[in-house]
């Protein structure tokens, strides 16, 4: 038996062409379902048969070619098919066109549910190395030297030790527009993800002595975005659903979402239960609400909270996700962190008493 694996594109779909005595089968399998399905040659009739009988479920099919011309045609196990050649397509493509489309929409809803349930590296603090709380401009510094994304107790915890400088790369700090733009810029310069995205933000919003313009930004949320860059991600999808910089297009800005998402983005998921949810589907809304409460979003706590009241989430589904947010807060909780939260408390409290 000689083998030998043509790649096709669509849906992930391995097709095997396989030669035995005279006779070329063509086979199809995913890489879910590879194994479910077998096509065994009856050598006196030289004519495919289909093993085992998977009962009376409605199928598409695909044509198969005989040494003898005549075309056949099986049925697979699961709602994607392959031709044996273009004219096999054209005639036979409508018959299954719109199962194939529902089953290639579940596979991708599949992935996009079952991916993404960990924060990825940037949400660490790189010092102490646990999580950082969300949301996280509120509870960490970007420091524009080396790019990277440090928690307040850890800067609290250096500055108690006199250090002032850069808490992980120790280089000075500087207040000056010009110099911080020169960094970014430099590592801008060595296509550095993180810095290009944050280039792009200043100048949607006009910062660091950059005149504000939005197509710029999203040029380089762009760029960002091809290196590597979740947030860039997030960011995309936002400019796409407003339409800020970019013409309006909220099936975009949902298709970028979904890809942060299933790289662990918590805004971007909580982003997609909020526009499922103002489309009128619960079921998913909860869903992505429920992973990024879990993850550490106290808003999508709260939103599944308002759901309840309305009647399109259960109080168990509350529970869950309550429950799921508790631990991940207990996941990222430090003593040097919490030091600046009863800090920043009774700071507040202070303010309000001048008040």
């Amino acid at each position: 038996m000689d083998s030998g694996v043509f790649k096709r594109r669509r849906q992930a779909v391995y097709c095997h062409r396989v030669e035995m005595e005279g006779c070329v089968l063509v086979l199809v399998g995913s890489a879910l379902a590879r194994s479910s399905y077998t096509l065994a040659l009856d050598r006196g009739a030289r004519r495919c048969q289909k093993l085992p009988n998977y009962g009376t479920r409605n199928y598409p099919t695909r044509c198969q070619t005989v040494p003898d011309g005549a075309r056949r045609c099986q049925k697979l196990p699961f709602l994607l098919a392959k031709y044996c050649g273009v004219d096999c397509q054209r005639a036979h493509r409508k018959q299954h066109k719109k199962a194939c489309k529902q089953r290639a929409s579940e596979l991708n809803d599949e992935q996009l549910y079952s991916q993404g349930h960990e924060r990825p590296e940037g949400d660490f603090c790189p010092i102490c190395t646990l999580p950082i709380p969300l949301p996280m401009h509120d509870h960490s510094g970007l420091y524009l030297c080396c790019m990277k994304r440090i928690c307040s107790g850890c800067f609290v915890a250096a500055g108690k030790r006199g250090m002032l400088d850069c808490p992980f790369c120790r280089t000075p700090m500087k207040d000056d527009d010009a110099d911080n733009l020169a960094m970014i810029m430099s590592r801008v310069a060595k296509k550095h993800p993180q810095a290009i995205n944050h280039l792009g933000h200043k100048y949607c919003h006009g910062r660091l002595g950059l005149q504000k313009d939005m197509r710029k930004g999203v040029e380089l949320y762009t760029e960002a975005a091809e290196l590597g860059s979740i947030e860039a991600l997030c960011h995309l999808g936002y400019a796409h659903v407003t339409g800020c910089g970019v013409e309006q297009d909220k099936a975009k800005g949902i298709h970028f979402w979904r890809k942060a998402a299933m790289r662990g983005h918590v805004l971007a998921r909580h982003n997609l239960g909020i526009a499922e949810a103002q489309e009128g589907n619960s079921n998913s809304a909860v869903r992505h609400l429920l992973i990024s409460a879990k993850m550490g979003s106290i808003e999508s706590v709260e939103k599944i909270k308002k759901m309840v009241r309305g009647g399109v989430a259960t109080k168990e589904q509350y529970t869950e996700a309550l429950k799921g947010y508790q631990d991940a807060a207990e996941e990222m909780k430090s003593p040097e962190r919490e030091e600046v939260k009863s800090f920043s408390v009774a700071r507040f409290s202070i303010k309000s008493k001048k008040q």
